[in-house]
């Protein structure tokens, strides 16, 4: 069936970043058919339902890329540690203590989460295996709410020594083998759903574990995330390790290549973003993350300047504490802004890009998503600017990342079809996805013993 989205004040993301007033798009056949004047397209498509927009913003689905999706069932129990204490405390624990069941509800509430503020786009990196069945969990709740993405297999393979639980260590080929399994078993050309790879990060991954990764990413034609250089802990243990930065020594080994989305990267310093855009690594930015955690503020700026492709991501919701990408986008702008103390160094432009095709352009989706222009896939959000929020808007672009919430999302079009239509989550019903999610949010946490961090006391101050 087609559709014409009509009227609509339009941002495109093409080359050219158009704005057009009173705009229309038509879709058909799951992709963007052609952009005109309502009349026009009408004209053209006369079989086509249409649909007012007067009065909303069309824009790009936003492609968040990077967070784990388990972690949904986690939010608001690691508040006020750092990174690694709020993994061995925490996180890591309660990840021991999770089932296939689990991570399905948690990945239903997360994608929902992610249509509602306007994601069409997910990379899930999902480490957490104490029991087979983790992946076609996540994968099956992709499929069951018509989210794109990648659920990339990703495994710790040491890190006893640092806190890491002995029920998450992987031995990596038996992690690799299984998802070899699952890639030849959902990776089929242009398929909404694959399957990536994901070791985990520099003090729970051996040298092995990269290598076979780099290996089977080749032969399989699979992308790669990675934590990278993400707080002190993890260079200070690189350097006790192998006498480098992890970037350095991810470099050496030939892991790096231009299939590799390297998250975080905040404790990177020049030479290190010199490696990254020598092998074209693309890069996730997590804002909001890195600041919960106090990892740090990354050299987005400097990154950008050195043609690094940087997307925007919301990390996992134990440290974000959700998956709104509004909410990134105006951290991203204003983090950058007050640590250079220059207003000039991240735009509202640019952090639109991050969100949208430069989020696509990381994950090798950019011919097929990202932007709105004929014949790419008709993966659209609609939003209702008519709010005490977002008016009165003088621009859009600027709305959009200063004074949104994420709220104004009315629909969500992934590959031409609806999966939230004015306001209503289309393909799974969104207070049963809730309820679910709170039931095996509290199982989990009681079986872990985490359930703790619930009853903590009022700190005006932590220690």
């Amino acid at each position: 069936m087609s559709t014409i989205l009509a009227d609509a004040w339009l941002i495109t993301m093409n080359s050219r970043r158009e704005i057009l007033d009173e705009a229309s798009v038509a879709v058909d056949g799951g992709r963007i058919a052609a952009i005109g004047t309502r009349a026009q397209l009408a004209g053209r498509y006369p079989q086509a339902e249409v649909i007012d927009c007067r009065g909303r913003i069309v824009m790009p689905g936003m492609v968040n890329t990077h967070t784990h999706l388990f972690q949904t069932l986690l939010k608001g129990l690691g508040d006020d540690m750092v990174l690694k204490k709020w993994f061995t405390c925490m996180t890591g624990p309660s990840a021991v203590h999770l089932t296939p069941e689990d991570a399905h509800a948690a990945a239903l509430h997360g994608c929902v989460e992610s249509i509602r503020s306007g994601v069409t786009t997910v990379v899930d990196f999902m480490y957490a295996h104490p029991r087979p069945g983790m992946i076609p969990a996540v994968v099956s709740a992709f499929q069951a709410t018509g989210m794109r993405g990648f659920v990339c297999r990703g495994f710790i393979s040491m890190g006893r020594e640092y806190g890491v639980p002995e029920a998450l260590i992987e031995a990596p080929e038996a992690a690799l083998a299984d998802a070899r399994t699952h890639i030849r078993s959902y990776n089929s050309p242009g398929a909404r759903v694959q399957v990536g790879l994901a070791p985990n990060m520099i003090w729970a991954v051996d040298e092995k574990g990269y290598r076979l990764t780099r290996k089977l990413a080749d032969e399989e034609h699979a992308l790669i995330t990675a934590h990278v250089a993400e707080t002190d802990f993890e260079i200070e243990t690189a350097a006790s390790l192998y006498g480098q930065t992890d970037t350095e020594f991810l470099s050496e080994i030939g892991f790096l290549g231009p299939d590799v989305l390297a998250v975080h990267c905040v404790q990177c310093q020049s030479h290190d973003i010199r490696i990254l855009r020598h092998h074209d690594v693309k890069v996730s930015h997590n804002p909001c993350s890195n600041l919960y955690l106090a990892s740090g503020i990354p050299p987005i700026p400097a990154m950008q300047l050195a043609g690094i492709t940087v997307g925007l991501a919301s990390d996992g919701p134990a440290s974000s504490n959700n998956h709104n990408l509004f909410q990134a986008m105006k951290f991203a702008a204003l983090m950058h802004k007050g640590f250079h103390r220059d207003a000039t160094i991240m735009t509202a432009e640019k952090v639109l890009e991050m969100a949208t095709i430069d989020g696509a352009r990381a994950v090798g989706l950019e011919n097929e998503i990202g932007s709105i222009e004929p014949g790419k896939k008709a993966d659209l959000i609609v939003l209702d600017f008519n709010n005490p929020f977002m008016t009165p808007i003088h621009h859009p672009v600027s709305a959009i990342v200063y004074s949104a919430l994420g709220h104004e999302v009315t629909s969500v079009m992934i590959d031409g079809e609806f999966v939230m239509r004015d306001g209503v989550v289309t393909h799974v019903n969104e207070v049963d996805v809730r309820r679910q999610a709170q039931l095996a949010a509290d199982a989990l946490t009681a079986r872990a013993g985490t359930d703790r961090f619930k009853r903590r006391e009022w700190r005006s101050t932590a220690i």
